[in-house]
């Protein structure tokens, strides 16, 4: 791998794995969920109309390409952006990333329902059962200080959100010729997704600090981050670039832990350890997958 590449990489995995901290700290200064999906998605559009701009690349004018657009703007960025804001409401920052990893196993959980994936071995059967064991063991419903809460199923709902996105993305919607073109069109149709919820998001009472963390979140970890992912995928593969997603639940323990002073427990880090071999499992010699138009399509962004 190119030593740019390799810079990318741990830029990428730091803007996105630190998706969560920003959305902590936002609601910790008065930032409602609400608030923070519909500034996240207008930000992120800006962002990336603004890069399709200066790469030459034209909004899709395909009646057809805008109506799927609008099923995968709401699975893939408007739902899950705000159950994200929901469940770390309650729940810290460190264990959103961690609940975030388990997208690729219930991507390939609705792979199977769908009959769209039938390649199940051995090794990915044992990995999509680690991989939910893993999960199993975060939640520990068994115990008294588990995370069976509203706030931890809003998170995992999230992503079940992603992995319906995908499975829906890789049939009816690819990026083709202009990738950063269609995912800007696709946040500006989260945004208006996310807008039917302003009746519900309150008056703005927030800080410096709140509308920099918001800030962070849209523009870094939503708009550049594409940019990022497309061009490793661009340079080096999808293979490369889903490595990336491995990263994302340790970066966001380690900052939740180092600048919100959150404990995670041996117990969930136990069963993050599990859950990543899980996905190392069930992703076996396959490629990543295709490039898809959505930020985070194979490294789960918040």
């Amino acid at each position: 791998m190119q030593r740019s590449s390799t810079v990318r990489m741990a830029v990428l995995a730091l803007l996105w794995g630190s998706g969560f901290l920003w959305i902590k700290v936002a609601l910790n200064h008065g930032l409602s969920p609400a608030q923070i999906t519909i500034a996240r998605c207008a930000l992120g559009a800006a962002v990336l109309l603004l890069l399709a701009r200066s790469a030459g690349q034209r909004l899709p004018r395909s009646r057809s390409t805008w109506k799927h657009l609008v099923v995968a703007a709401f699975f893939c960025n408007a739902l899950p952006f705000a159950l994200f804001s929901v469940g770390e409401q309650t729940v810290d920052s460190g264990v959103a990333g961690v609940l975030n990893a388990t997208t690729p196993l219930w991507a390939l959980l609705i792979g199977l329902l769908l009959g769209t994936d039938r390649a199940l071995r051995p090794v990915r059967l044992t990995g999509l059962f680690l991989g939910f064991a893993g999960t199993l063991l975060i939640f520990a419903p068994w115990h008294r200080s588990g995370l069976l809460s509203w706030g931890a199923l809003a998170l995992l709902a999230a992503a079940v959100s992603y992995a319906v996105a995908f499975a829906y993305m890789a049939r009816k919607l690819t990026a083709g010729r202009d990738p950063l073109a269609v995912s800007a069109a696709q946040l500006l149709t989260a945004t208006a997704w996310s807008a039917l919820a302003l009746p519900a998001a309150g008056p703005l009472d927030t800080d410096l600090t709140g509308l920099l963390a918001i800030a962070a979140l849209g523009v870094l970890g939503t708009g550049v981050t594409f940019y990022l992912n497309y061009r490793l995928i661009a340079d080096e593969g999808p293979t490369a670039a889903a490595t990336v997603g491995y990263l994302l639940p340790v970066v966001s323990v380690s900052l939740g832990a180092l600048l919100l002073d959150e404990n995670v427990g041996p117990r969930v880090l136990a069963g993050m350890a599990v859950v990543l071999v899980g996905v190392a499992l069930t992703r076996g010699r396959r490629a990543a997958g295709t490039v898809v138009s959505v930020p985070a399509p194979k490294a789960y962004a918040p």
